[in-house]
């Protein structure tokens, strides 16, 4: 996503680090103001969403197939051998130049989520240029693209009994009043939905758009009134709060065109590092993925597909970083963060030869930004000061 956006609306997260830096931010390539990737209209991108993300039947699985080859043949199309380099490792290069312009002899970053991959590549070509690196909801980059969708899915599905146990907890539930009703409960949803699509002011709400909203809301706690909120009216028949979640998470405007995330995040992806380039591969992980994962596993695995016919092959394979020289390396893992799973944190804090792992006790993604009053601390001692906590520090 845009890193330019982000500083613009989350830019008061750093206020404790403002009285002695400037934040400074900017679009990877092929993200936002950056050469934009962008391969379908807003109507093929409304098409494209829609479609059910876990097929259960052979037509459901021929569409989505179809959906992700034009997905490519679009990208291709439009953008040509540009796809070659928009990988994260040349977006790292680009970090350089812009520490050296900025005229700062090292670098001083924090990156999240997709930010800490960034950040990681770039420890791995200029670990000397690193003054202190903040790594928040760490990414895995010794981990193929196959096994990372597993462990994201897990993660999105431990979040989610936590949600439901939340709901009820509330004592307010729209599901019921015990967390094995509540989950039966929105499985009913889902099967409603599914079958029957809902009318939302025109637009047409579906599996794929309640998917995207389920995911969006389990990214943060504080969504999680919300989210209860629109699950029940969707239950009722009223699918707005969900379309809500779901433009949050796809980045699709009030105007119906889209920001270039989905663009930009598939086109990164299938460069970063080798994917399945066989339909039926796609079709049987997502087959042993909603066995541990039910409401998760197929939708995210199908979710990289158009990568199996993407045009320009990957600049990287899988690999640990380690960054000898580099001074500590502060990650954050978020203990039940969904979308960046604590295991990876844990993984890129052993692999980078000076990681130092904080742990935060809790669900959402990401740590720092949902301004934790212990993360907090801990972030601003080692930016600030440049001392690292101690290893095996637990925020709780």
């Amino acid at each position: 996503a845009s890193g330019v956006t982000f500083l613009a609306e989350a830019g008061g997260v750093f206020d404790q680090l403002r009285t002695h830096f400037d934040l400074v931010s900017f679009d990877p390539r092929g993200v936002g103001g950056s050469d934009p990737i962008r391969c379908l209209t807003g109507p093929q991108l409304d098409a494209y969403v829609n479609l059910n993300p876990d097929p259960t039947t052979a037509q459901q699985r021929e569409a989505l197939i179809r959906s992700s080859q034009r997905f490519a043949d679009a990208c291709y199309q439009r953008n040509g051998r540009y796809l070659e380099h928009v990988g994260t490792i040349d977006a790292a290069r680009d970090m350089d130049v812009l520490r050296a312009a900025l005229g700062d002899r090292k670098l001083t970053y924090y990156g999240a989520s997709y930010g800490t991959y960034l950040g990681a590549k770039y420890a791995q070509l200029f670990p000397a240029h690193i003054r202190a690196m903040v790594l928040d909801g760490a990414v895995n980059p010794d981990e193929s693209s196959t096994a990372a969708n597993l462990v994201q899915a897990k993660g999105f599905e431990t979040d989610l009994a936590d949600f439901l146990a939340a709901c009820v907890g509330s004592g307010s539930c729209p599901f019921g009043s015990t967390d094995s009703a509540a989950m039966s409960g929105l499985n009913a949803l889902i099967a409603q939905i599914t079958a029957h699509p809902l009318d939302s002011n025109g637009r047409v709400v579906g599996a794929g758009e309640f998917f995207e909203g389920l995911a969006e809301g389990l990214y943060s706690t504080a969504a999680w009134p919300q989210l209860q909120s629109a699950l029940g009216a969707a239950k009722d028949g009223n699918a707005a709060g969900i379309l809500l979640f779901a433009d949050s998470l796809t980045e699709r405007n009030s105007d119906g065109t889209y920001d270039n995330l989905i663009e930009s995040n598939l086109a990164i992806s299938c460069v970063d590092r080798p994917s399945p380039r066989s339909v039926s591969t796609y079709e049987q992980n997502a087959a042993k993925f909603k066995k541990v994962a039910p409401h998760f596993g197929a939708p995210i695995e199908y979710g990289s597909m158009p990568c199996a016919f993407w045009h320009v092959p990957p600049v990287e394979a899988p690999h640990p970083v380690t960054a000898p020289g580099a001074p500590p390396i502060l990650v954050i893992g978020t203990t039940r963060d969904p979308a960046t799973p604590f295991v990876w944190a844990q993984a890129l804090a052993h692999q980078l030869s000076s990681g130092v792992l904080l742990t935060h006790d809790g669900d959402g993604h990401t740590a720092y930004i949902d301004r934790d009053p212990c993360v907090d601390s801990v972030v601003a001692k080692y930016v600030l000061q440049l001392q690292p906590p101690k290893a095996g520090t637990v925020c709780q």
